[in-house]
């Protein structure tokens, strides 16, 4: 039997913990150097045309650099991407330094090496929703690395299959 109570922030955290969602990273440079966050948000909106979706809260330090790019690159993270989710989870770090790997696409956006999967994206929307703000982007280029297990997000940990 399930109870119902109001639903406030904490509530509402916990219920979601029990909801195991995906890893990914987003990054992205609007001029003032890489900048990136773990999202456990993304969202597969259309496949014609391409449209995904993510959120990233509105006090999250990367916010104001996508706030401010046309672009970005969104990564998809696999079993053994763990210390990576971790690093773009972890606010006041330096998050693009050793023993993070990466590297410029020919378009300018910073993209993982060890990503599973990777798609660069033309920001078309933000809509800001309560304490965070709705990203929209349109795949324009996708990349695929070898084939791995996924990494999920649940009950406040890294999981894998």
């Amino acid at each position: 039997m399930t109870t119902t109570v109001s639903v406030d922030a904490t509530l509402f955290r916990q219920v979601f913990r029990r909801h195991a969602a995906g890893v990914a990273v987003v990054t992205t440079d609007a001029g003032r150097g890489a900048a990136g966050v773990t999202v456990t948000s993304l969202a597969s909106l259309s496949a014609e045309p391409p449209l995904l979706s993510f959120s990233i809260l509105a006090t999250a330090s990367a916010w104001p650099h996508l706030r401010d790019a046309s672009t970005a690159v969104v990564h998809l993270l696999g079993a053994g991407d763990t210390e990576l989710a971790r690093t773009f989870a972890t606010s006041g770090i330096e998050r693009f330094g050793a023993p993070t790997r990466w590297r410029r696409l020919p378009t300018g956006e910073p993209v993982l090496e060890d990503a599973a999967a990777w798609l660069r994206v033309a920001i078309e929307h933000r809509h800001p929703a309560g304490g965070a703000h709705l990203v929209i982007g349109r795949v324009e280029e996708a990349g695929l690395a070898g084939h791995s297990s996924p990494l999920l997000y649940h009950d406040g940990g890294f999981h894998t299959l």
